[in-house]
Parts: structure tokens; sequence; C-alpha cells
């Protein structure tokens, strides 16, 4: 699955273009590389996501095309 789409599918970002964004600017992180929106993600992977001061790490646990909003926290982890 694409990292931008899953981003938006977990909810981890609101929105994809968000989410592209985000990946164009260099922060978004995918096993400690900087990743593409195309980058293609993994069950296992780590994600780290730098919102100005603030960073978001997790790691992927299930892959899914689209999930409800209360099953979508059980598509990763915090770390």
């Amino acid at each position: 699955m694409r990292l931008d789409k899953f981003l938006k599918v977990s909810r981890l970002i609101k929105r994809r273009t968000v989410a592209n964004e985000a990946c164009d600017a260099g922060r978004v992180l995918v096993n400690g590389k900087q990743a593409k929106a195309s980058t293609t993600v993994k069950v296992g992977d780590e994600i780290e996501i730098l919102f100005g001061q603030k960073s978001v790490k997790v790691c992927v646990l299930d892959l899914q095309d689209t999930t409800k909003k209360e099953e979508a926290k059980d598509l990763f982890k915090y770390i």
C-alpha cells in the first residue's frame, strides 16, 4: 500500500493531499529513511512523522484499503 494512502486510512494524517505534502517536504520517515508518498508500506515498517517540534513514531500492524474510525487505531501501534 502507498504511504500517503496508509497515513490517511490509519487517520495519522487527516487527508491524503496533506500526507502527500508532508512526504514531499521530507517530514515522513519509513524505517529511518526519508520517504516519498509512493513508497510501499509493509506490515512491520516503522513510520515517523515530524509535526513541527513533535514527532510521532508508529509500527504498522495491518494494511486495509478502507476502515471505520473506531478500527483505524488497530492498523498501527505507537512506539
